[in-house]
């Protein structure tokens, strides 16, 4: 990597999407808290005009009550803002709830079961068929507007996204990200998991991680720990037997609660049963599982199928009302913190960081941390492509991005990573032509969809359902785009 230069001044950072339920809010607090971005310029997007004006007046009265010089642009028209720009977080979604919803519910019908429904699945497909193109058309402005911007993706499904970056939108400087693996809490996370850090640790010494061996790596969503040493010793079976001791609470839990009718429906779905069934990935492939709430979801094991579907049970379907529930409430609570009936100094004693700005600051202050994003492979885990999109540890600067070595990884879990990243660069062709063709292909290759007749009737009848967020040229007759593949 080149050497990064240092800037006196902090940089100019859009939020594209400034209302989003989960980064909106994080963006605000890093941009005024960082020495580094906060004398830079934030600037927030967003197309509802009523959305923008809370964001606005959370980003002034938090700077007005920090004292900071973090200058604030607001607009409904990205394009009036981008110029000079130094970053762009994509963080826009249409009614995430509904369209989820929508995905989980006529999946269901197909006897698909989906615990979260953006990421994989036919909710993962269609979710990249509303959203890559809004993102493609963002990235173009960006490769007029301000072309030395780097473009850092937040929106799921975050890889199906990020592949699309890098094969339409070459152009353009690009990255995609997930606020699970976010450093240096991953880390930390997974040292007081195992015992070698205290429950109450809120840092990693920097003398650990010389002696830290932690290969972590996979598809967004569908990441696995592949190895874990310290000071030579081998921390993959306490990973095991951590997860085996879980695996025993939920099956006792589950005894208990089997005479209860309603527990399973009421029950949340990304956190059901996730140390049992990864307990079995584990026992299944020797790698960790280490985001188990989506990763259930990417296998077909507990999608209900087989003569004993129930061990423990099959996953329980994503709750849109719940997610709507949360998002309107914490809504109202921005609202609050914005309009001032809320103190803004509650606000910012319980805020925090998000990802993308804590790697700008790393980038534009020429910090050098390490950091989780999903990128093309480029020699990373060596039994895999070099453009495979994994998500990976990385040294980032301005120049641009340096996986570090992994080596090989286990050979179920390459194959499953390989399945999953050839639907996923289905699924992106497919949200950037409108081929029905590419958009069946995706769908046969996604790990949990049924048969081809089943694939047809689900593309035809989400299609419509959902074609307010769709591209209008969904809505033409199915084009013969694959020459002699019979799939259109």
């Amino acid at each position: 990597m080149s050497q990064t230069t240092l800037h006196a001044t902090g940089p100019k950072v859009a939020i594209v999407g400034a209302g989003s339920f989960f980064f909106g809010r994080p963006f605000i607090w890093n941009m005024t808290h960082s020495p580094i971005l906060r004398s830079g310029t934030m600037v927030l997007i967003d197309r509802d005009p009523e959305v923008l004006s809370v964001m606005e007046a959370l980003a002034r009265r938090v700077v007005s009550h920090l004292g900071v010089a973090t200058q604030i642009e607001a607009h409904t028209d990205r394009r009036a803002v981008l110029p000079d720009c130094d970053f762009v977080i994509p963080s826009f979604s249409y009614r995430n709830a509904h369209f989820r919803g929508l995905d989980c519910t006529v999946a269901a019908k197909y006897g698909i079961r989906m615990c979260s429904g953006d990421t994989i699945g036919p909710g993962g497909i269609f979710r990249a068929l509303r959203e890559v193109p809004h993102l493609l058309s963002i990235a173009k402005d960006v490769a007029e507007l301000c072309p030395s911007a780097w473009v850092i993706n937040f929106v799921n499904p975050s890889t199906v996204l990020g592949i699309a970056l890098a094969k339409h939108a070459p152009q353009v400087k690009s990255m995609a990200l997930c606020d699970g693996p976010h450093e240096p809490h991953c880390t930390l996370r997974l040292l007081k998991h195992v015992g070698l850090l205290p429950g109450d640790a809120t840092a990693v010494p920097p003398r650990m991680l010389a002696r830290l061996d932690l290969a972590l790596t996979g598809v967004n969503h569908f990441s696995w720990v592949v190895r874990f040493r310290y000071d030579g010793q081998d921390f993959m079976p306490v990973l095991r037997d951590r997860l085996a001791k879980r695996s025993e609470k939920e099956r006792r839990e589950l005894a208990i609660q089997a005479s209860s009718i309603d527990v399973h429906q009421n029950a949340d779905a990304k956190a059901r049963f996730n140390a049992d069934y990864g307990l079995q990935l584990m026992d299944l492939f020797g790698a960790y599982p280490d985001c188990m709430a989506h990763t259930k979801e990417y296998v077909p094991f507990w999608q209900g199928l087989g003569r004993n579907p129930n061990d423990p049970e099959p996953l329980t379907v994503f709750d849109a009302v719940d997610r709507q529930k949360k998002m309107d409430e914490r809504w109202a609570e921005t609202c609050a913190f914005a309009n001032g009936s809320k103190p803004i100094a509650e606000f910012i004693a319980k805020g925090a960081g998000d990802h993308a700005t804590d790697i700008i600051e790393s980038m534009w202050g020429g910090l050098g941390r390490t950091f989780r994003v999903s990128t093309p492979n480029r020699g990373a885990v060596s039994n895999m492509p070099a453009d495979a999109f994994l998500e990976l540890a990385c040294h980032l600067d301005m120049a641009g991005i340096q996986p570090l070595h992994v080596g090989e990884i286990p050979s179920g879990v390459r194959g499953l990573c390989q399945r999953i990243l050839d639907c996923h660069e289905a699924t992106a062709d497919a949200a950037a032509t409108c081929d029905r063709g590419l958009l069946l292909r995706a769908c046969a290759l996604d790990p949990i969809m049924p048969n081809l007749v089943d694939n047809r009737l689900l593309i035809d009848e989400l299609l419509e359902l959902e074609r307010e967020a769709l591209p209008a040229a969904w809505s033409q007759p199915a084009r013969k785009a694959l020459t002699g593949s019979g799939l259109s």
